[in-house]
């Protein structure tokens, strides 16, 4: 959950200021990524490990072709081949050199994700993890990059100072002064510089607070709204 929760709010905001996410349609971690994206109107590339005709896994099947309207399916496979296990390791290679910077969200001791990583820094990629607990096996192996030398993942900020990107940033401004979203406009709209209790922002906005919590994070990285005490968030 931690490490999908990083990844919606990672990639809506960076997708919100012009830069291009690039995943590889894989379940869990890959799928929120270029969800987000798409959600937050911006722009994903899927890296596949078959045939761009031979989504995988079915299941993104329908997301792929959002995809499509919002980006591209890449492939360095012909029409009609299908997933293999041995397919994914190029994939990632793929991956890392369509990007200006790696972001490894989470990652076991030997997850699929340090294959990526270990290409980021091949290809002279920026490098980033994004820190965990260290009695979470899943885990292991952000904290271990981090400790080799990739630059810790605290805030969105960190990738876009790290990559120079102030001027995608600028582009951006005048657009994000207004909130695109319509909840987040509800949630500035009763939001002041006074604590207000997140309980209250279900009530006045209708939303459950499942939703209020995750707009409210991803408000607080944008630099919206700040938190002042438990579960009360005054505007920035």
């Amino acid at each position: 959950a931690y490490g999908r929760e990083v990844a919606r709010v990672l990639s809506s905001e960076l997708a919100r200021a012009g830069v291009t996410v690039v995943s590889g349609l894989a379940l869990g971690v890959d799928t929120v990524a270029h969800r987000a994206a798409l959600d937050a109107g911006g722009r994903t590339i899927a890296v596949l490990g078959s045939g761009v005709d031979q989504i995988y896994p079915p299941q993104n099947r329908g997301l792929a072709q959002a995809i499509t309207g919002q980006g591209a399916l890449v492939s360095e496979y012909a029409l009609g081949v299908r997933p293999d296990a041995s397919n994914f390791p190029p994939r990632n290679r793929i991956i890392s050199g369509l990007s200006r910077g790696v972001i490894i969200v989470e990652a076991g001791e030997r997850s699929g994700a340090l294959i990526t990583a270990q290409f980021a820094v091949e290809q002279g990629r920026e490098l980033f993890a994004v820190p965990g607990n260290i009695l979470s096996p899943g885990s292991v192996g952000c904290n271990l990059l981090i400790q080799q030398g990739a630059t810790p993942l605290l805030s969105v900020d960190d990738v876009l100072e790290q990559l120079n990107m102030s001027r995608v940033v600028d582009h951006c401004a005048l657009r994000e002064s207004v909130p695109a979203d319509p909840a987040e406009a509800a949630l500035l709209q009763h939001l002041s510089h006074e604590p207000t209790h997140i309980d209250d922002l279900v009530r006045k906005t209708g939303l459950n607070a499942g939703q209020v919590s995750s707009l409210l994070a991803l408000m607080e990285l944008k630099g919206m709204v700040h938190q002042s005490g438990a579960l009360f968030y005054v505007r920035a």
